[in-house]
């Protein structure tokens, strides 16, 4: 039996929240955003993190999970890490794409596949997982969101985003300056100064948004309920986390959609009994 399961996510930034958008040929790196239409009518553009930067994270987290189970660093062809990892990309294959039985035991036994989908073994794989865009609590949206903002009013997108500035100086006149042995052409007359503004949204932003899976199976929904806890517990969205941003607080309700409650089960333990089966099978994302 399969089930169908919903993940209602309550996502509070705990730090400042970066996503690019498009490029910009300026210093500012402006935040991603998408037209939303308002209960009178008009439309406002709203920063958005996309629900393929979240799908990302929770897909390396997945990765991350499954590498440590079945130790397979090195083990792996490149298409096939490219597939597990980011999802891969449609190529061309020698021999048979992947279909019928090869992809069935692909699936029963690689919840990562099964769970996310991918391009591998010259097709594209659908995954059971659906995520949802992650949404920010602002005046322009609270007419989409599931629950009101508890005792406060709510600020306007113009009200909430945020500007961070940095500067970056060349240090090379330092005393602790490594010692080099030549300078190249191109620095010697640069700039020793560089400033640029970052647009964010603040730390206590709150964010909705949703994860679905369809007709999953046991070891599926064991898998990704992990996923799940792992991105509770250590998860970040947008960018720019080297610096501090995408740090979150999330809270969760877990609903049974469609057919039995899923049994518990030892993800983990029934991939390690069939380590060998599950790494000969992953080369058919080759």
């Amino acid at each position: 039996m399969t089930s169908t399961m919903r993940w209602q996510l309550d996502i509070t930034a705990v730090s400042a929240i970066s996503h690019r958008g498009e490029h910009s040929a300026t210093t500012t790196t402006l935040f991603r955003r998408e037209k939303i239409l308002q209960p009178n009518g008009s439309a406002a553009l709203v920063p958005i993190v996309s629900g393929n930067s979240f799908r990302g994270a929770l897909r390396r987290i997945g990765e991350e999970l499954l590498r440590d189970v079945l130790a397979y660093e090195g083990l792996l062809s490149l298409s096939a890490a490219h597939t597990l990892r980011n999802g891969g990309s449609l190529t061309k294959v020698t021999g048979e794409p992947l279909s019928g039985e090869r992809l069935h035991r692909l699936r029963t036994l690689n919840p990562q596949v099964s769970v996310f989908g991918g391009s591998g073994g010259g097709r594209m794989i659908d995954g059971c997982l659906r995520v949802g865009k992650v949404i920010p609590h602002v005046l322009e949206t609270d007419h989409l969101m599931s629950r009101p903002a508890p005792d406060r009013a709510v600020l306007s997108q113009f009200d909430t985003m945020a500007l961070e500035r940095y500067s970056r100086f060349d240090d090379s006149t330092d005393h602790d300056f490594p010692a080099v042995g030549r300078t190249d052409a191109a620095t010697v007359d640069g700039s020793s100064l560089m400033r640029y503004e970052i647009e964010t949204l603040p730390a206590g932003t709150r964010f909705e948004s949703f994860l679905r899976l369809d007709r999953a199976t046991d070891l599926d929904v064991a898998f990704f309920s992990d996923v799940v806890g792992r991105f509770v517990e250590s998860g970040t969205i947008g960018g720019r986390t080297a610096i501090g941003h995408g740090l979150v607080r999330t809270r969760f309700e877990r609903t049974l959609l469609a057919g039995d409650e899923p049994k518990e089960l030892d993800w983990r333990t029934h991939l390690r009994e069939r380590r060998d089966e599950a790494l000969e099978v992953m080369e058919a994302l080759t």
